[in-house]
């Protein structure tokens, strides 16, 4: 089965190139700024990151021996009312302990990761509530040493599709009915590049407000990432636009010297169907393109699961780490409670008030 090219072009129309834009020296530039020592570290970890979705207001935790940097963790503290807590930052996936790796045999492998992610769980605040979902790359070594140390280790999950795997692989490994939807979504529309931050900033906006609901990470956020990721190459913003040049489907994916994530999505609510699975393909090929592995960012549903598998990839786990103090757990339970029983008397008079225009 020969796969399906479509025009790809940015939104002066000139065709992307999927490899990036070269520097003067004309090598291509650097996807991300790795930091010396820690070469696995995931985009998400990168301090202009960090400092973009937080302000600046971050810790590092850091475990140095013989002026050698052997790993760090990055984490937020912030004051919930009563309590300090520490939660992921908005817009960053995956964080966790970064170790760097030794070398010897698997067992004295382990015990180093081990042994280093205690000294880095030492110097974690002991605040209300500390959680964190890990990046892939976190090893069960560092799972038990967080175990030990009273914190819940559960197991998330992630799609990925390999380097390795061919182009043409991938698109054969796709189920029918998802290569169907992308043929015929492609010929009506035609993705693109889009240039500025602003402007998928407000499309994504606009999307949600049609559907009655807010940007939850913030539109300021949003665009202050964003513009950091284009300024520094280290994402792109693809559209899809239907015949007449009007926008009908976005998505964001940022990458570093492993993979690329699918990071942010949004369309029209009239949109063509598979709008957004054109913009994944493309974002696949992308990822071939660049010898990266390609992660579908998390799967947060039955639903979601069963729509992103339809592109292929495996099942990859992650590691989520929470540890909560009693109090604490009893009144995130009781605010909980509150807001479901707000929002089903606010459903309640929402269809009262239907009703009474329907009556009227």
């Amino acid at each position: 089965m020969a796969i399906d090219l479509f025009p790809l072009s940015n939104s002066t129309g000139h065709f992307i190139n999927f490899r990036g834009v070269a520097n003067e020296s004309g090598a291509p530039p650097p996807v991300s700024e790795v930091r010396p020592g820690l070469t696995r570290c995931s985009i998400f970890h990168e301090p202009w990151w960090l400092n973009a979705v937080t302000g600046g207001d971050w810790h590092l935790a850091k475990v140095v021996e013989k002026n050698e940097v052997l790993g760090e963790m990055p984490y937020t503290l912030v004051r919930k009312g009563f309590w300090n807590v520490s939660e992921m930052p908005l817009l960053t996936r995956c964080l966790g302990p970064v170790i760097r790796s030794t070398t010897g045999s698997a067992d004295e492998q382990w015990r180093h990761r081990f042994n280093v992610c205690n000294k880095l769980i030492q110097q974690l605040p002991a605040c209300a509530l500390f959680e964190q979902l890990m990046d892939p790359s976190m090893s069960e070594a560092e799972a038990i040493a967080f175990t030990f140390s009273r914190f819940k280790v559960f197991a998330n999950f992630t799609l990925r599709i390999s380097p390795q795997q061919t182009e043409a692989d991938t698109w054969a490994h796709m189920r029918p009915n998802t290569r169907n939807v992308i043929r015929r979504a492609s010929e009506q529309l035609t993705v693109k590049e889009i240039l500025s931050a602003d402007e998928f900033v407000r499309f994504y906006d606009a999307n949600l407000a049609a559907r009655q609901q807010r940007n939850m990470y913030g539109s300021s956020l949003m665009r202050t990432l964003l513009g950091e990721v284009m300024e520094r190459r280290a994402g792109k913003l693809l559209g899809c636009y239907d015949k007449d040049g009007t926008l009908q489907a976005a998505i964001t994916v940022v990458s570093d010297n492993t993979a690329l994530y699918y990071f942010l999505s949004s369309r029209k609510r009239d949109s063509h169907s598979g709008a957004i699975s054109v913009l994944i393909w493309t974002a696949i090929r992308l990822a071939h393109e660049r010898k990266l592995v390609f992660d579908f960012d998390g799967i947060a549903s039955l639903s979601i699961l069963m729509f992103l598998s339809g592109f292929g990839g495996t099942l990859v786990r992650r590691f989520e780490i929470r540890r909560m103090r009693s109090d604490y757990a009893a009144f995130r339970k009781l605010h909980r409670s509150t807001q479901a029983i707000i929002e089903s008397a606010g459903h309640r008079l929402h269809r009262a008030k239907d009703g009474d225009s329907a009556a009227g």
